[in-house]
């Protein structure tokens, strides 16, 4: 196809478009609820990460020693841990922190603290706090801890107790729901691109109907099929792209008036501050869909009246 008949196939499927009139319109405005699906999906994705992501950063495994266990030995243990390629991180809490800590929980609870301070001394261990990358990882450290016991200079067990058994229900719910909740979300992410793909095909079509007439003429006169296809997909592809400028223009108001609900009932994830810094990630999924989504219905709603 040389550069006349390309220029000539864009100059007919924008005049298509503009010609179609209410159709274009209409076939904009579905698309454009097509787009805000996908769209919506992207933020779905990105607040369920978070919100994971927030959550498994609350749930570790505690390592208590004994009082009589030195800094040293609980280093070593440390230095043990963060070798080991299932740990993300491990945090140190002396006995004098975990006192300090335990007062300014209890601050208001003068019995608690008139109690400890009637102990005259420090009851509480010193503890590692371990954070595993996946929280179906966490068995894993516990089984290493158990089968190399950490053991002081006179060869006793410095570990008092490690509270796995404590956190297991709640760390195998949340392995879980993370497991359910990304196959879950696969699985709609399909269900809506099909649904989107069929109500584009839908769309489209309808507009190329209005066109049967002139495709006959076109097919009489010996027009190839290409020739015939390529202003249809180019009204496509300028259908997605315009269906994609909307969703991105209404974003803004939308992520923004949900920022803030989002924010208080997430933890912290506002949504227009989302979409302002992956704006251009949403801009490329948009107009990639749209073109895509715009040009394949448009090839498959075209078949029909082209018999091939």
């Amino acid at each position: 196809m040389d550069w006349m008949i390309f220029k000539r196939v864009l100059t007919s499927g924008w005049k298509g478009f503009i010609r179609g009139g209410a159709v274009s319109a209409a076939t904009v405005l579905i698309m454009t609820v097509t787009l805000a699906i996908i769209g919506s999906l992207i933020f779905l994705s990105a607040l369920l990460s978070y919100t994971l992501v927030s959550v498994t950063e609350k749930v570790d495994v505690s390592v208590y020693f004994v009082t009589t266990a030195s800094e040293a030995d609980i280093f070593a243990v440390k230095d043990q841990l963060e070798k080991l390629p299932q740990v993300a991180s491990v945090s140190y809490t002396s006995a004098d922190d975990a006192l300090a800590a335990f007062r300014a929980r209890h601050a208001s609870d003068q019995l608690t603290l008139q109690a400890l301070n009637e102990l005259g001394g420090n009851p509480l261990d010193a503890s590692l706090e371990v954070r595993a990358k996946d929280p179906s990882q966490y068995e894993s450290v516990v089984s290493f801890l158990e089968a190399s016991p950490a053991l002081s200079s006179g060869g006793t067990s410095i570990v008092d107790r490690i509270n796995y058994a404590q956190n297991k229900e709640v760390i195998d719910r949340l392995t879980l729901a993370i497991r359910a909740t990304r196959e879950i979300g696969f699985a709609v992410v399909i269900l809506f691109a099909i649904a989107s793909i069929l109500i584009a095909f839908a769309t489209i079509r309808l507009a190329i109907y209005t066109s049967k007439d002139e495709i006959g003429v076109m097919r009489l006169v010996g027009a190839s099929n290409a020739y015939i296809q390529g202003p249809f997909i180019v009204t496509g592809i300028i259908t997605g792209i315009s269906a994609a400028a909307c969703v991105l223009f209404l974003l803004w108001p939308a992520t923004w008036y949900a920022g803030t609900k989002t924010e208080g009932w997430f933890g912290g994830f506002n949504l227009a501050n989302y979409y302002a810094e992956h704006f251009a990630l949403v801009f490329f999924v948009l107009l990639l869909s749209g073109i895509v989504l715009g040009a394949i219905a448009s090839v498959f709603a075209i078949r029909k009246y082209l018999k091939v």
